[in-house]
């Protein structure tokens, strides 16, 4: 008997579906889209309306085939894809495949719960062709840019770049704040703490001197000045008044009461989970649509690619209910709250972020969802309860006391006015299950919540301590993925489905690394921002991004048509002036129309590489000019003739004139110190510090099938680094002798993390490194014939003990710990292990740090289908043993008949080969 086929885009998803659509339903999955535009070309008829070429991935072809032997049983076909523009898409292009004969429905739904399906099923509806066209725009946009504008920065920064509609925009921002960090001046300014004596006792500040308002922070421009009329304290002048205030009393001035309100967040759009899941849980934005992709697919959360932040009726009623069972009636806001869409351009059939009805509490999902899938769940769940709860209030107090003193550096008496406040909330409401993190909520006077003592103006306020405190100002802090995703929210810049995967994008392709959650930017960044804003002002500038955005919103409403829109683009002026182009001066005062193409043509010629690809840091004390240049194998600084590369771990706002001279006065890892038996002795500065090494690859030591390295001691100076002391090091391990007792040898020798001693697998830290060719066995046994320890900072650590803790993870809520392993220093919780990444020092890495490297690991262990914590059953290492055994006997079997095809098909192939390397490659750029 015939029954409907219903096709959904993933596995997951199409699991939930079958076991609440039963078996009277035939549900498959498209694994995504089964179509796209070839690798490789431009493949749109841009003479002809923009039509695109598709073709069917290799993936795709075994499913149109497949679905197509479905569709021959099948009564009728629905088409379940995701309701954004990309499942749209998906659902026309498996019609265009499939060629259906049977009546075709599009079926719709937010959540993947029973009601939600059965009344999907009921009311099905028609392909929106609006948001095929929308989606096919920005396809066929993206192609046309990368096409054109990708081939530009090959010829002029460096091969295997790209360039995005979204993407490159995105570099910009990343860019533009480095520049604003490397011009950035520090000011140093002072100020007095006073800590009161009281019960409780609290902290308060100076804030003026005479009337003149002492200066902090946000009071220095970028310049290193202070604004007018503040006073800057130095720290003559603090100490001064600081010794002066110990003999005077402190008297209150004021008091101050006002009642304190705060009001809870809206539920989760796309946007602000990114954020909060990367606040909160130390996921990247990428991470976290994963996880909640993998929720919605599953029916426990809603469609997850939303700007809007409304609650149906039923969600609205299952949040008041659930607030009213977990906290009471008195917790619950006095009726239900909406929230207003910020975007424009929010589609108003979605709805905000939520758990499914009914309502399942984090508890009674434990066991169904892993780590990671729990701390989101539970984040969304907290989000929306949190959004109908009532307000927090309380009471704000502040205090203002005064006190004379004697300023030193004029010898009047001043009158020295502090500050203090506290917050005490007398009702938490809301925030008994939710609080913003602080990015979010802005400075909120529940931030400094205390208690301040009973105070009346006149009193004398006692204190304990009054100590002067230097500060220096920060410049602008780098862009996080969660600061980033809100700044391409406040720009309007791409949209919540493609911010993932655009931050994601623009760290793959080598413009971006991260240093703990910084994102920080190459000098192949600064060289591809500078050709795009210098020659490409429009195509990196943010408000013509946005009207992009805005466009495409156009015509999926029908407002505009692909084709004319597409013209105006690429071609540039035409008759319809409502249609945006690029805008640029072209021709003898002539304000004309330029399209992308003719834009890249014009301006093509007029790029100097060598300019682009130079930025000048500062003269020497000779006066000789040096420069940063993005190299092919790296950037390196330029004096000269004179290079030398930079570390990998060196961000460009640390990089100025006195480190450029360090690294060229380092010694030229291609030039010799010396030889040793006839080979050559080099200094070398590698990752994780310099070293020196005998032989080269080609001619390595005797005996030995590679150079011998070894590092340098820190007492060592690279920069004068002698034969004898390359020698000496080159000597190492050292034998000290042999253990007496089982005869196993004992070696003393430098590593990574400091000199130690070895007997086998057995390894004992030392003292220091000159003890290396000092230590005699009799010290060597001695070391041995005690408790295993490790040498860390300083201090003794217990052998397998941890080299630092971070405290509990976020998601797997376990203790997280860096340790010592054989590939190197890693992060662990016990359950899943993850490498330091490129950038990260562990002296310097954070607990937020280890937190993400740990999610990091934990998706690609997803990924490719394990579970975190888990390790591989033995039956299937076994099992692939077998596979290769059996394809060995295969192998053999073809590899005769292979040899007589061979030369039949040389001819064919070597005529493929040319034509594949005539044509011209073009990276996907999917936005």
């Amino acid at each position: 008997m015939s029954k409907p086929l219903v096709v959904v885009e993933s596995p997951a998803k199409a699991k939930t579906l079958s076991k609440l659509l039963g078996s009277d339903y035939d549900v498959r999955a498209s694994v995504g889209h089964v179509s796209d535009l070839p690798s490789k070309g431009l493949n749109i008829d841009v003479d002809n309306g923009f039509k695109p070429t598709y073709e069917l991935t290799e993936r795709g072809k075994t499913v149109v085939k497949e679905l197509k032997a479905a569709l021959k049983e099948a009564s009728e076909l629905y088409l379940a894809t995701d309701e954004d523009r990309e499942g749209e898409a998906i659902s026309w292009h498996l019609v265009e495949y499939l060629k259906p004969k049977v009546p075709v429905k599009r079926m719709v739904f937010h959540e993947i719960t029973k009601s939600a399906i059965d009344h999907a099923v009921a009311n099905p509806r028609g392909i929106d062709y609006g948001m095929v066209d929308a989606a096919e725009t920005r396809r066929i946009l993206d192609r046309l840019y990368g096409y054109e504008v990708s081939p530009v920065l090959w010829r002029r920064v460096n091969r295997g770049l790209s360039a995005g509609r979204v993407q490159s925009p995105t570099v910009r921002l990343i860019v533009q704040r480095e520049r604003e960090r490397i011009a950035y001046v520090t000011a140093d300014y002072w100020d007095i703490d006073v800590v009161t004596a009281t019960a409780p006792a609290f902290d308060a500040k100076l804030i003026s001197i005479a009337g003149d308002r002492i200066a902090t922070g946000k009071d220095f421009d970028n310049t290193g000045a202070v604004k007018k009329d503040i006073i800057a304290l130095d720290e003559q002048r603090a100490r001064g008044l600081a010794e002066s205030l110990h003999e005077s009393t402190f008297t209150v001035r004021s008091v101050e009461e006002k009642p304190y309100k705060s009001s809870p967040k809206a539920p989760f759009m796309t946007s602000t989970l990114q954020q909060e899941g990367g606040r909160k849980l130390r996921l990247s934005s990428s991470q976290v649509m994963r996880v909640a992709q993998g929720l919605y697919e599953r029916g426990f959360i809603t469609y997850m690619r939303t700007d809007n932040v409304i609650l149906s009726d039923e969600a609205m009623n299952a949040t008041r209910s659930a607030i009213t069972s977990e906290y009471g009636s008195k917790y619950l806001n006095a009726g239900p709250k909406q929230y207003k869409t910020k975007s424009k351009s929010a589609q108003e059939a979605h709805e905000a972020i939520r758990p499914t009805t009914p309502f399942r509490s984090p508890d009674s999902v434990s066991t169904e969802l892993n780590s990671q899938e729990m701390a989101l769940y539970r984040l969304i769940w907290q989000r929306t309860l949190a959004s109908q709860m009532a307000d927090a209030t309380g009471v704000t107090v502040s205090v203002r006391l005064g006190a004379p003193a004697t300023d030193r550096t004029t010898g009047e008496i001043v009158e020295c006015e502090f500050a203090a406040s506290g917050t005490t909330i007398t009702f938490p409401g809301y925030r008994a299950v939710y609080v913003a993190s602080k990015e979010e909520r802005g400075d909120d006077a529940a931030d400094s919540e205390a208690l301040l003592p009973p105070l009346t103006v006149g009193d004398t306020v006692p204190t304990d301590s009054i100590e002067p405190v230097g500060h220096t100002t920060t410049p602008p802090a780098r862009y996080t993925e969660a600061s980033l995703v809100k700044k391409l929210e406040e720009l309007e810049i791409g949209r919540p489905s493609t911010w993932a995967s655009i931050i994601q994008t623009v760290q793959d392709r080598g413009y971006v690394w991260k240093k703990g959650q910084a994102l920080v930017p190459t000098w192949t960044a600064f060289a591809v921002v500078r050709l795009l804003e210098e020659h490409f002002d429009a195509l990196v500038d943010y408000e013509f991004t946005a009207s992009i955005d805005e466009d495409l919103d156009a015509i999926e409403r029908g407002d505009r048509q692909k084709a004319q829109w597409l013209t105006r683009f690429y071609f540039g002026e035409t008759d319809d002036y409502d249609v945006p182009s690029i805008t640029a001066e072209a021709g003898a005062g002539d304000d004309a129309m330029l399209g992308l193409k003719r834009l890249v043509e014009e301006n093509l010629d007029e790029i100097d590489a060598a300019e682009i690809n130079t930025f000048p840091l500062g003269t020497d004390e000779n006066g000789d000019l040096i420069v940063v240049k993005p190299g092919r194998y790296g950037p390196y600084v330029k004096r000269g003739d004179d290079t030398a590369g930079l570390p990998d771990n060196l961000p460009p706002d640390e990089l100025d004139v006195a480190k450029a001279v360090e690294l060229l006065a380092a010694p030229k890892g291609d030039d010799p110190i010396g030889e040793i038996d006839g080979l050559p002795v080099f200094a070398k500065n590698g990752r994780y510090g310099p070293y020196v090494q005998w032989g080269d690859h080609d001619n390595p030591p005797p005996g030995m099938e590679k150079p011998k390295m070894s590092s340098l001691f820190q007492t060592m100076v690279f920069e004068k680094i002698t034969m004898d002391e390359a020698e000496k090091l080159l000597s190492l391990p050292r034998h000290v002798g042999d253990d007496p007792e089982d005869g196993v040898p004992i070696y003393a020798n430098n590593g990574r993390y400091g000199p130690y001693v070895q007997k086998e697998k057995d390894y004992r830290n030392i003292d220091s490194e000159d003890r290396i060719f000092e230590i005699t066995l009799e010290e060597a046994l001695k070391i041995y014939s005690e408790p295993k320890v490790y040498k860390r900072g300083g201090r003794n650590m217990a052998a397998k003990g941890p080299l630092k803790e971070f405290g509990a993870d976020p998601v797997s809520e376990k203790n997280v710990t860096a340790k010592d392993g054989r590939f190197g220093v890693y992060v662990t919780d016990g359950e899943t292990n993850a490498s330091l990444g490129k950038g990260d020092r562990i002296e310097e890495i954070t607990p937020e740090r280890a937190f993400e490297l740990l999610a990091i690991r934990r998706e690609a262990i997803i990924a490719k289908g394990g579970t975190p914590g888990k390790k591989a059953k033995a039956t299937k290492k076994k099992a692939a043993a077998k596979k290769k055994a059996a394809g060995k006997k295969s192998a053999a079997k073809k590899k005769a008949a292979g040899k007589k095809k061979a030369a039949a098909k040389k001819k064919s192939v070597t005529k493929s080969a040319t034509t594949e390397k005539a044509a011209v490659e073009i990276t996907d750029l999917n936005d």
